[in-house]
This record gives C-alpha cells, structure tokens and sequence, in this order.
C-alpha cells in the first residue's frame, strides 16, 4: 500500500519483474566528478576543415554538459551521478533520455547512461517510474494516476541505442527487467479499450501544440484522444524490447510483445492515418482527425508504422516549404497551421533537438541518408550560428531567420545542455560527418557527404576500441574517398559514397 495525505489508501499490484530490478537499494556511487579542463583532450575529436566555429560549438556542449554533472543529494535516493537537465532541479525522464544520446560519446570519461539509473532505482512496486523526480529529496513529482506523471517511454530506445555503440550485454540484462516492468504498467494504465494510448500535452513533453478539441486544456488533459506520438513511442518500445529480449534469449516475452506491436501498426494506420491528405493524426474522442499536423505523426519513421507509399508522402511534407520546411528544419507545427510562429512559440513552430534527432534516426530506416543529411546540415549551422552570435546554446530555436539570420526560439532557455548537445555533437558525426556504429556486428558504416576534409580522432567504438577516422577532401561526391583508418581493435568500416542515383561502397578491416 501506498499512503497519502487524508490516509488515503492506493491499492497495487506487485511486478515480479520489479523483483529482478538490481538498481533497487543498490549501493550510491561515490565517485568525484570530471572537470572539463581536465578532460578536453579525452574527448573525440572532430576534424572539419574550414569549419573552426562548428568545432568550437562541438567544444561549447561538452563544457556545459560537464558543468552540468551532479553527484545523488544524500536523502534523494538516486544511486548514480547524472547529468542534470539544466531546467528546475529535477530530473526528467524525456530530458534524460536524449542527453543520454550525445553523452555516449563521452562514456569512457564519464557514464552519461547510468542517469537512467536514478529512474529505475525509483521504480514502484507495480512497475510504475515518474517521468519527474526531485534531485534534492527523490520525491515523485506527480501521483500515478495524473495523465501527465509519466513518459514518453523512450528509455527502451535510449538503452538501445547505447548497445549499438557499445555492445555492453551485462547492461542490457540489468536493464531489461524494470523496462520490461515499466512498459507493462504502461499498457496497463495509459491505453483506451481498443489498446491505444493517451497522454496530455506535459505527459507527452510537447507542452503547448494545440492538438486538442478546444474544451480541454492542451497541457494537462488527456482529451479522450487517441494520441498519435505516444500510440507510435509505445510501438517502437516494443520493438526494442523485442530485440532485447531476442538478445538475451528472454523468449517468455516475445508472444506479449509482438501481439501488441501487431495491434498498434494497425491502430495507427487504420485509425490515425489520413490518405487524403498523407499525414497521422491525433484522434478526437468524437472519432474524427484533429487534422494539426505535428511533429508527434513523424515518430512514424522511426517506429517503422508507415510503408513506403506512406513513408513518402510524409518526407513531401518535409521537403515542402509551406509545412515542415522552415529556414531552421524541422518545426514542431506545420507552418500551414494557424498557431504557427516564426518565431517559435515553444511547441508552436520551433526547432527542437529531441524531435530534431528522432526525425533524423527515422530517416535512417527508410534508406533516406542524404535528406536526413540535408536536415542536419541545416539544423547543426543554425545551432552553430547562434552560438556564435551568443556564446551559447539554447533550449530550442526559431524556425525562421530574423534579419537573414538563425535565432533562438522564443521561451528558450540558455546554456542548455540539456539535449540541444546533440545537435554540435551527435548530429555531427552521425548526420553530417555520417558515422554510424554498430558494435553488436563489430561494424561502422560511413555514408561520406561532404567534400572538405573532416573526421574524428579518438572515436570511441565498442568497450575498448579507439578508432581515427580521416577522409580527405574531395572535389566531387563521386569522387573515390581517401580514408585514414585506425583502430585498436579489430573492425569492419563500410564507407558508401556517391550521388543518390550512384551510391558506391567499399568495406576496409581495421
């Protein structure tokens, strides 16, 4: 039992999954902090010649991540240092989750991931975790029953994305268990009779995108509406638990898990898709299309719902300047819709790292290497422009320029790193370099775009590689790379090169 003020009583039923949580009562890391100074020269180091201002920028989120590092406060609970989301003294599960994503480049240095572990170490008996924890007491922000205490659930493709880069098992068996126990309470509390699931505008972390029918509050109230990111976040959640659980020969999951899959893809596109118009959409409670195009209906690529026929007619929509193709890619509402701001308007238009980077990933599985290459060209100048400008990095960004320019988004909080470190960081070696790992096959893959010289040195890679990696300048992109490559370590690069229409790829043993 869980008690309340009033001596209200809440009645749960126990997760035999929460049983194999080892992060319960686990002991406090005591453990010093790494200071910047001290670690610069530990860091990957990117090579962009003629780009010394996107390499400051790459330098400026490194130095405000690390000033961002926090010990567990002794009455908190937490067992990990952690990076904090430089917002209001807590930790957010959102937030977190995507810091996770630029901070695996710097793992060896300090392990960003296990912030994750403040969460799981909150874990309820049911399986329930907030998506909102106090750092200075371990407190709960939100009971578990307020349509925003949780999501989105998003830490499955956190952790994923980090056996990509690293290979590490032992983690994933740790893991699985209070994430297996999470997505379970999930399904159990945040999903409507058919098996779809809902949110609130806080739940979802897209505060104020005016998606829902005007007598409920965007920010708080779930609507009745089926909701089109959350239905899709929950879809890919299932198919990273899958692998997983394929990965660690937990069978006993499989059935469970690929019911449910089955059952959202056809929810979401028999429910949420529009073919009149090609985009998903939330769902009112009176059976209709709100017809707000989002950027919630873009999970789509990366949760893999959508076929090609409908695949493409969402990448129209990004490549079109009256929608999703702003100055700064890619807004957070439809330029077509009447709430849009150019100047951002937080969820009103601007230019997030968070869905920025979910955009991009999702490409990635559609075979879209030179848009998401495009995007990210165009997204990481705008964050380097302003940063420039300011000395800084901000919360989010405004889709269109002012006085030609790229400028920070309206209600954007500075210095925050927090997840705009992805753009200078991740973005650069993954969509504008074009460096993608894979250390479960002990691979890389180089999709080579640009033609100056540009690299990494000291690219971490598995659990002990350190590899360089050079390409020279070229004059054309069907010109042959010449590539430095150097590795501790045994592995395969694949390096593909070429215009569109003339993709080669060549593969070199390290």
């Amino acid at each position: 039992m869980y008690k309340f003020k009033q001596n209200a009583e809440i009645s749960i039923v126990d997760s035999p999954l929460v049983k194999e949580n080892s992060f319960l009562n686990a002991p406090v890391e005591d453990c010093s902090l790494p200071l910047f100074t001290n670690v610069k020269d530990k860091l990957p180091s990117p090579i962009w010649e003629g780009h010394q201002k996107h390499i400051d920028t790459y330098y400026k989120a490194w130095e405000i991540a690390f000033g961002n590092l926090k010990k567990p406060a002794k009455d908190s609970g937490f067992v990990s240092n952690y990076i904090d989301a430089a917002f209001n003294n807590h930790i957010f599960m959102w937030d977190s989750c995507f810091m996770l994503m630029f901070g695996k480049y710097a793992d060896r240095i300090f392990n960003f991931q296990k912030t994750l572990d403040n969460f799981y170490s909150h874990q309820h008996k049911d399986g329930f975790i907030c998506r909102v924890i106090s750092e200075e007491f371990g407190t709960d922000r939100f009971t578990r029953y307020d349509p925003s205490a949780t999501g989105p659930e998003i830490m499955p493709w956190c952790e994923w994305e980090y056996y990509l880069n690293f290979g590490d098992k032992d983690r994933l068996e740790k893991v699985f268990p209070p994430l297996m126990a999470y997505h379970r309470w999930m399904k159990e509390h945040f999903t409507w009779q058919d098996g779809s699931y809902f949110s609130t505008g806080w739940g979802c972390g897209m505060d104020n995108i005016p998606r829902q029918s005007p007598e409920y509050d965007p920010r708080f109230s779930h609507g009745h509406m089926i909701w089109v990111d959350t239905c899709m976040q929950e879809l890919l959640s299932c198919k990273v638990l899958i692998d997983m659980a394929n990965t660690l020969g937990r069978k006993e999951f499989i059935d469970e898990l690929t019911d449910e899959r089955d059952l959202l893809e056809n929810i979401i596109n028999q429910k949420l898709w529009d073919e009149k118009t090609g985009f998903y959409y939330d769902l009112w409670k009176n059976g209709k299309h709100n017809m707000v195009r989002h950027i919630g209906g873009l999970w789509a690529f990366i949760s893999g719902c959508a076929d090609k026929e409908k695949a493409d007619r969402l990448i129209s929509y990004l490549n079109d300047e009256n929608e999703f193709k702003t100055d700064v890619r890619v807004p957070t509402l439809s330029k077509s819709h009447s709430s849009y701001s150019p100047l951002g308007g937080y969820w009103c238009g601007s230019v997030w790292a968070p869905t920025n980077y979910m955009i991009l990933k999702g490409l990635d599985k559609y075979g879209e290497f030179d848009l998401a290459h495009e995007i990210g060209v165009n997204y990481l100048d705008a964050v380097v422009d302003v940063c420039n400008d300011s000395g800084t990095l901000y919360e989010n960004y405004a889709p269109e320029f002012a006085n030609g320019k790229a400028d920070r988004g309206n209600f954007s909080k500075p210095n925050f790193v927090g997840w705009t470190g992805i753009a200078p960081i991740s973005v650069l070696f993954e969509y504008v370099f074009g460096i993608k790992p894979y250390a479960e096959q002990n691979k890389i893959v180089w999709q080579v775009n640009l033609l100056e010289k540009h690299g990494v040195e000291k690219y971490p890679f598995g659990k002990d590689g350190e590899l360089t990696l050079v390409c020279e300048k070229r004059q054309s992109n069907d010109q042959t790379p010449k590539i430095t490559f150097e590795s501790n370590i045994p592995v395969e690069l694949e390096i593909v090169w070429g215009n569109k229409d003339n993709k080669q790829s060549m593969i070199i043993n390290g």
